[in-house]
C-alpha cells in the first residue's frame, strides 16, 4: 500500500565531532538519499533538513540542519529516517518494499491465494520473499520468472511460483 512517509533508513552513528551523522540506508544503495533535501523524523511528524549527503561504503555520511555538536548527533542514533512517497520519483514498476510488506499474495494461474507477504529478505542474487499462510512460511524468489504483478494501490501481489515451493503442487 502506498504510504504517505517511508522508512529510508536508520541513524546508526556520529562521524567526527562536528555533528555529522551516520545512516543506514534502506535502499538498493547509498546515492538514493542524495537526491533528497528534505526528511521526516516520528513517521513524519518531524520534518528535518540535510545540507551534505554523501555515501561511503555502506553507510551515508550527512549533515543535518541544527545538529552542531556530537552530542546533539548522538541523540538520533537508532531513529528511522522517513522520505515523503510524494518526493520519490521511481520508475514504473518499482516499488519500496515497506510498500508490499502486508499484500497478498496470489497465484496467477489458479488465482488461489497463497498468503500473505511479511518480509523480504535481500540475497545478493535477487531478493526472497516471506509468504505466510496460516503457520507456514513459503520462501519465495523475487525473480521476473516468478513475480507476474505487483498492485501497491490494492496490496495483491500475483506470482507463478515455482514447481514445488508450495505444499499442494505436484
Amino acid at each position: 500500500m502506498k504510504k504517505e512517509f517511508l522508512e529510508i533508513g536508520k541513524f546508526v552513528g556520529t562521524h567526527g565531532v562536528r555533528g555529522m551523522v551516520r545512516i543506514q540506508p534502506w535502499s538498493d544503495d547509498g546515492e538514493f538519499l542524495t537526491k533528497f533535501k528534505n526528511f521526516y523524523l516520528d513517521n513524519g511528524k518531524a520534518k528535518i533538513k540535510m545540507n551534505k549527503i554523501t555515501p561511503h561504503g555502506n553507510v551515508v555520511i550527512a549533515a543535518v540542519d541544527g545538529i552542531d555538536t556530537i552530542e546533539d548527533a548522538e541523540k538520533l542514533r537508532n531513529q528511522v529516517l522517513y522520505i515523503k512517497r510524494a518526493d520519490a520519483k521511481l520508475p514504473d514498476g518499482r516499488y519500496f518494499v515497506s510498500e508490499i510488506i502486508g499484500a497478498q499474495v496470489f497465484d496467477a494461474d489458479t488465482n488461489v491465494l497463497l498468503g500473505t507477504l511479511t518480509d523480504v529478505s535481500p540475497t545478493g542474487a535477487n531478493d526472497v520473499w516471506h509468504i505466510k499462510s496460516g503457520e507456514k512460511e513459503y520462501l519465495v524468489p523475487a525473480i521476473s520468472d516468478v513475480i507476474v504483478d505487483v498492485n501497491i494501490d490494492n496490496d495483491i501481489i500475483t506470482i507463478r511460483p515455482l514447481k514445488g515451493i508450495f505444499d499442494n503442487e505436484d
